[in-house]
Parts: C-alpha cells; structure tokens; sequence
C-alpha cells in the first residue's frame, strides 16, 4: 500500500485530502508544517508527499531538498501560480491548483506514483516509461458509459499519443479539464508537468505576463525576473482551458508559439525555443467570433486541429444515474455516511432534469443532498432541483445573514424575475461600481461562480480601462 505524507497547515484542507485519499486506499500521514514532519515522520519513508505551497516556517518546497528520493506534489493557488512555476524548477514533480476536485487529485496521486513504480530500464527509448492503463486510460479519469463517451474515450485514445493540438469543447461544468488530462496522462509527455491555465481566472493585464513571463524591469512592479507558464511546460503539456477569454494581444503571442515553437518574455528582445503539446478548451463557438473579429482566425485553425466535443449531460441519460451513484458514494464515505441511497422518486427527478451546470451540478446536488438527508434515502426535496418552467427559489437557509440581497429579491419580486433574471439585472446594474470581488459577495457566491454564471448568461466581464 503507497504511503502519503500531506502538509497543510489548514486543518479543514488537511483532514479532506486525509479523507479522500484514505478511501482510495493509501496509508496516509500529515502534518502541519515541515518542521512537524520531519519531527513525527521521516519523509524520505513515504512514496509521495502532498504539500502546500505556503506554510508556517519553511515553506513546502524545502521538502523537496530535506526528501531528494519522494517526489512532491504541491499544492497552490492560482493566486501564486508563478510560485508554483518556480517550484517546479525547483524539481517538485507537479503543482495542482486549489480549488481542485477529487477526481483531478486522485488522479494526479494515481500518475505520479505509476511514474515511481516505473524501472528506469522500462522507459520507450526517449527517457518516458509507459503509463499504466489503469492511471492514463480516460475511463479512469472520467465516468462515460453512453455511446457519445465512449465515442470520447476512443478519439482520445487514438489522438493522445500524437504532437497534434486538440480544441476540447463542451458547455461549462462538462469535464474538459479531466479529458485534458487524459490526453496528457496517455501522451509520451507523461513524465513531464501538464501546466493548466484558466485563462479567463487571470486579469486581462497580467496574463501575458503569466504566460510568456517577464524580465526585471518590464513593468512597474516587475521587481525581478519570472518564468512564464509555456515556459514552465517545456517538455509537457500547456491546457489553456476558456482560451476564447484571451485577448488580443495575448493571441498574437501565442499564435507565434504553435507556429515557430518559440516564446519572447515580457521586456525581452530575444526568443528562446520551447517544447509543449498545446490543448485549449472552450463553450464558446471560435469559429463564430472569428468572423465578429473577436478571436483570431489563423489562431483559430493552428488550434483546431484535432477537436473533441465533451457532450452535455442532457445528452448522456445514460450516464446520470451513474454518475449519481460514484459521487453519492464518495459524499457519504467523506461525512460518515455510507449507506446512503436514492429513492426511486428521486432518481426520476434527476433523469427528467435538464442540467445546465451539467456534471458540476449533478455532483453539487448529490453533495447538498447528502448534507441534509437525516436517513439513508435521498428523496427529491432533499435534491432541491429546480423544476422545468418553474419559480426558482434559493432556501433562505442558504443566503442566511445576507439581508440586503433577501431585501433587494423582495423588491424585485413584484417584477417576477426569476433568478436568473435577477442575477442578470443585478451585475448589469452594479458592475461599473463594484468589483468582481465585491459583485459575488453581494450575490452570496463564489467569484468562480460569478464567472460561470456569466459565461453561461452571455454577461462579458466589463473591460478594464487601464493600461
């Protein structure tokens, strides 16, 4: 059994990982900091130490020079990806970025360990040792039993082994960055780090910055010198997930790194070459905004040249169910609750839902669900499903203590605007006083929500006006 070491110094973070990790049947340890570490354990005994980017005392990197023979997952935020950048450098063997889900964790755990256990003898003649099946097949990575999947499954078996640049399509909360992964786990590239970038996460004035990097001195605030995340994907893989939210400026520099295999930092005058297998994501339709002049035409075609489409979830009956299943039974094991079932009441509630959050949602009900199911049997109320056609209501235990928004729904009320409609007239109305930050603390929501209800509404973020 691969023994684990996680280092976290926030307890809820440490205790879930703990938890996950445990019931995919790893021996696992933790601690709080390095120091701890190194006093309760000795981290050269474990197979593989997670650790956070940030802790108190030394940070987590130093693991990597007190525990040379462990490889060391860290753990970050895309606040700090450029730290994460550097940490790689530094010879840790992967980055995930919070918030991540389990599927991307377990499987990143799966890929670094098959790594490990592989003899050096055992490498195909370019340095790579083959992955196991079990690791890198997508069936792994991602749940797919209907038809459209498994027509999903074989393009990307036959595609991965391959240099060519994939488009991955498909609406939002589909799984885009799991069949990202899987063409990088299935690659000759599986050794090396498969970088991911949400490219509409990043501030329209900072991310050629964090993607080509830059020199001391190119901006103001530029006090030293960075290695861009392309760069940090030599030899990889670069996953440039919502790549329609690049902008212009952004797309002409990149257009240059598919067609001559070279990048320029921010402030530099001279290129250096680089290695990376691109695979971009999007919902949005390119080939539409290409003729509005808002995305690229020759960058459309260098990246379209193997398209996968990841179906929605309305399209895949077959798999709801199923899927329903696999994430009752990792909510029940993770609170303690492992006999949890559905009723057959409920399983129809969710095969007759439409799901525009596609498996997002589906996971986020099920995980609802099972908070509040005081029994073993999940009913449709506890799914809390918003019926076809009907009045949307949020439980008011759910926007407790927000009064001003509870207030403001009331107002509108007499409108009838339904949720949607509220959100839309809320961000149109406020969104040139208020920050994105500001925006979703009004809303009772996550920024990360705020964003993917836009994408979903067609509410662009407004444009900053600086330089």
């Amino acid at each position: 059994m691969p023994r684990i070491l996680i280092v976290e110094d926030e307890d809820i973070i440490r205790s879930a990982v703990r938890k996950l990790l445990q019931h995919a049947g790893y021996d696992v340890a933790d601690a709080a900091s390095v120091e701890e570490a190194e006093q309760n354990h000795d981290p050269e005994q474990f197979d593989l130490i997670i650790s956070d980017l940030r802790l108190p005392g030394a940070a987590g990197t130093e693991l990597i020079n007190r525990a040379p023979n462990t490889p060391v997952l860290i753990m970050t935020s895309y606040a700090s990806l450029r730290s994460a950048v550097d940490s790689m450098k530094m010879g840790a063997v992967e980055y995930i970025a919070k918030p991540f889900d389990h599927d991307e964790m377990l499987a990143a755990v799966a890929n670094i360990l098959a790594r490990k256990s592989q003899p050096e003898s055992g490498t195909d003649g370019q340095g790579v040792a083959p992955q196991s099946a079990e690791s890198s097949d997508p069936a792994s990575i991602m749940f797919g039993q209907c038809e459209p999947m498994q027509r999903v499954f074989t393009l990307i078996r036959k595609v991965a082994p391959t240099e060519t640049t994939v488009l991955i399509q498909g609406e939002s909360g589909t799984g885009k960055e799991l069949a990202a992964r899987a063409l990088h786990l299935l690659s000759p590239r599986a050794a090396k780090p498969l970088i991911s970038v949400n490219c509409a996460a990043i501030p329209e004035s900072l991310i050629e910055s964090e993607l080509f990097g830059h020199e001391k001195g190119a901006f103001t605030g530029a006090v030293s010198a960075r290695t861009g995340l392309i760069e940090a994907a030599d030899g990889g893989s670069l996953f440039l997930d919502e790549i329609g939210e690049l902008p212009a400026e952004a797309q002409a520099r990149l257009l240059r790194v598919l067609q001559e295999n070279e990048i320029r930092k921010v402030g530099s005058t001279q290129s250096r070459k680089v290695d990376v297998r691109m695979i971009a994501a999007t919902h949005r339709n390119l080939k539409a905004m290409t003729r509005t002049g808002e995305f690229r035409e020759d960058l459309y075609y260098r990246l379209n040249v193997m398209q996968i489409r990841i179906p929605p979830l309305r399209e895949r009956q077959g798999d709801i169910l199923g899927l329903a299943r696999r994430f009752l039974k990792r909510q029940g094991e993770r609170m303690g609750k492992p006999d949890l079932n559905l009723s057959p009441e409920a399983m129809r509630a969710l095969e007759r839902h439409r799901w525009p959050g596609n498996v997002r949602e589906l996971e986020n009900a099920i995980e609802r669900a099972t908070i509040l199911c005081d029994g073993d049997v999940i009913t449709p109320s506890l799914l809390d499903l918003d019926s076809e056609g009907g009045d949307e209501h949020i439980p008011e235990t759910l926007v407790e203590g927000n009064n001003e928004q509870s207030r403001t729904r009331e107002v509108d009320a007499s409108n009838d605007l339904s949720l949607e409609d509220y959100f839309q007239h809320f961000v149109l109305e406020n969104q040139d006083r208020m920050s994105e930050t500001e925006l979703a603390q009004k809303l009772g929501i996550s920024r990360k929500s705020l964003w993917e209800r836009r994408q979903r509404l067609g509410i662009p973020r407004k444009k900053s006006s600086g330089n």
